[in-house]
């Protein structure tokens, strides 16, 4: 009998290592959780859906990165609440997950991210209906919130740390696009 190998490490996705740090440093700790797709727990914890509750498209930093927004568009009162206190039954409230929506496309623009890291369910449809500047269409509600959270995101205190977890996966997408194939999601910009 063959002795058994001894295993000291395990491998962890590149993206995730940063996204997961990324959501510590907003003081976030990332769990998942195969019943749920997103949840956040007003207290500290963020569930997410493992693979098999997500799509195909999706991705924990893609998933991290859109709850990041949302926290940045409700601001401190909504960091203390369930789901940052959004009912997503609730119609009224869209206009804070499209705002949310506004956030992420405009971030992930800035470092040619933006179908990369985009939106999942339904709410593609939106996502990928914006104008070149989400920022721009003073018609829609959602604009405000968003400026706000573009504000949090940007001159804030986890700005650095958005900037770098940004930075980083536009490094490792650029890096890994040549090796992909044509239907992979690394293959988007």
């Amino acid at each position: 009998m063959s002795p058994q190998r001894t295993i000291s490490s395990v491998y962890q996705d590149p993206l995730e290592i940063v996204w997961v740090a990324t959501a510590k440093s907003f003081g976030i700790e990332v769990v998942r959780d195969p019943h749920v797709f997103a949840s956040w727990d007003g207290d500290g914890t963020l569930r997410i859906g493992d693979a098999t509750s997500l799509d195909a498209d999706d991705s924990l930093a893609q998933m991290i990165f859109h709850e990041l927004c949302h926290a940045l568009i409700e601001g401190p009162d909504g960091f203390e609440l369930p789901d940052w206190g959004l009912d997503i039954t609730n119609q009224a409230q869209r206009v804070h997950e499209h705002a949310c929506l506004r956030l992420q496309a405009a971030l992930a623009i800035r470092y040619g991210l933006r179908e990369f890291l985009a939106a999942t369910t339904n709410s593609r449809l939106y996502y990928d209906a914006l104008p070149p500047d989400p920022l721009s269409d003073e018609n829609d509600p959602a604009v405000s919130l968003a400026l706000d959270g573009w504000q949090r995101a940007t001159a804030g205190p986890w700005a650095n740390d958005l900037d770098g977890a940004l930075r980083v996966t536009a490094s490792l997408a650029d890096l890994i696009r040549p090796y992909v194939v044509k239907d992979s999601l690394w293959s988007r910009d």
